[in-house]
């Protein structure tokens, strides 16, 4: 259930356009264009849109797929959705708190992560925090 619910209108304030297109619209950002991809410094990684800590650097890996991977999210705070949008099943994740748009998981691709999971989410829909002040 999405907790924080803003007017379309207030979305297009917040975000840039670009994020919004991803966020709001479920857009996806073209393949090694993202600022993330390539970070793979300590830190958190946040919702864009309402600031949710969703992922840890610990679980990211280098899937060189051209958006960034983690093999797991932080507990209740995603969503995972089916998605059949393409015509082929996926499974879309967007955040548990604002509803955004994040990318896709996909399982069973025979990385050797502990979940066997790729999360593949949008670099725009994420913002870093790397703890330095």
């Amino acid at each position: 259930m999405v907790k924080n619910a803003m007017s379309d209108e207030d979305w297009k304030e917040k975000l840039t356009a670009e994020q919004y297109r991803v966020l709001r619209q479920k857009a996806t950002e073209a393949p090694f264009s993202g600022e993330y991809d390539s970070v793979f410094d300590q830190g958190t990684y946040s919702c864009a849109g309402c600031g949710t800590r969703l992922f840890e650097s610990s679980t990211k890996f280098d899937a060189q797929c051209g958006w960034p991977s983690f093999y797991d999210a932080v507990p209740g705070t995603v969503t995972m959705i089916t998605d059949d949008s393409l015509g082929v099943s996926r499974t879309e994740v967007t955040c548990a708190t604002c509803g955004g748009h994040l990318g896709h998981v996909f399982e069973g691709e025979g990385y050797a992560t502990p979940t066997d999971q790729r999360f593949c989410i949008n670099s725009l829909s994420l913002r870093f925090d790397s703890g330095k002040k």
